[in-house]
């Protein structure tokens, strides 16, 4: 699972921008490519504009290859890309399947992971539905309490613009993105997302955007979906790095923005009636150092995991 992006900070940044994101997603098409692939745009909070391209392998050996091609790696490791006006990133992950869970509300709506592989197991699931369901659809739980030990570092580099640096992530770092689709939705239903639930669930993401550190959380993105033609899509998530999956836990279980969040969607479900058109997912990996890749070109110092670096 990569995330590639690319940011500016000025009007003149926006068409250099737009031909790396191109680039990128091109790469993406050629023989080993991702099974599929996301769109998505956020602004930080210093003003940069961010375009990602969201990759999904089934295999590390299919990934491996593509990386290590000339298209791609001869590409990403020129020293022209200190050059071009823009930053770079790409944040990987490689999780197993005992430390990964991913959830769809909606039988045959896959998102992310889901379409690559193709089908989903069956939907009487027990573990969901109370706190601590999360923690419980990760095989690797039964026998681990997965806790986090260590901190980020710099492995090679130094942060600031015209630099590359790449860093190391720790000992079971939890990453986790969670969707919403409400391109369905008609009528009440679609006044009481727009009106209700999404300002709740932008104040959440802004609240770990910009006070995360407080609760475990390094980094956190609410980004718009767009497809390959540009148009924004009527789909969004949040993805955050955490410093634990019991971090997360307690912001879900506990933070007054998330408890909003749930309170808001729980009374919008019961005034509907349990019948709604919104589609939700998430995925999360709890992931060991080696199963961690973290690469920054050119990029402000709060870009995805930089901001969870020490001071």
């Amino acid at each position: 699972m990569a995330h590639f992006g690319v940011q500016s900070s000025h009007e003149e940044g926006r068409a250099p921008c737009r031909a790396a994101i191109d680039r990128i997603v091109a790469s993406l098409n050629i023989d080993d490519g991702p099974q599929h692939h996301d769109l998505a745009h956020y602004v930080d909070p210093q003003g940069y504009d961010n375009s990602i391209a969201i990759g999904y392998w089934t295999s590390p050996e299919r990934f491996d290859r593509w990386r290590s091609g000339s298209a791609v790696a001869g590409w990403w490791d020129a020293p022209g890309r200190l050059q071009d006006g823009v930053g770079y990133f790409r944040e990987i992950v490689f999780p197993e399947a005992e430390r990964f869970e991913t959830l769809f509300s909606a039988p045959g709506q896959l998102e992310g992971i889901g379409v690559a592989m193709g089908a989903q197991s069956a939907e009487n699931i027990q573990e969901h539905g109370y706190w601590g369901s999360m923690r419980e659809r990760i095989a690797l739980s039964q026998t681990d309490a997965m806790s986090a030990s260590g901190d980020l570092a710099v492995t090679s580099g130094r942060v600031g613009f015209g630099q590359r640096v790449r860093l190391k992530g720790h000992e079971n770092i939890a990453v986790i993105r969670s969707g919403q689709d409400w391109s369905a939705t008609t009528g009440r239903e679609r006044e009481l997302y727009l009106k209700e639930m999404e300002p709740a669930l932008r104040a959440g993401m802004d609240f770990l955007r910009d006070q995360g550190a407080d609760v475990g959380c390094y980094s956190n993105r609410y980004m718009q979906q767009f497809d390959s033609t540009g148009r924004v899509l009527e789909k969004s998530f949040g993805y955050s790095h955490w410093r634990s999956l019991g971090a997360l836990e307690r912001w879900s279980e506990a933070h007054p923005t998330h408890l909003q969040i749930f309170g808001t969607f729980m009374r919008i479900v019961q005034e509907l009636n349990f019948e709604l058109q919104l589609r939700l997912f998430h995925e999360v990996s709890v992931l060991k150092p080696d199963q961690q890749e973290y690469e920054y070109i050119n990029c402000h110092p709060k870009t995805g995991l930089l901001n969870g670096l020490a001071p």
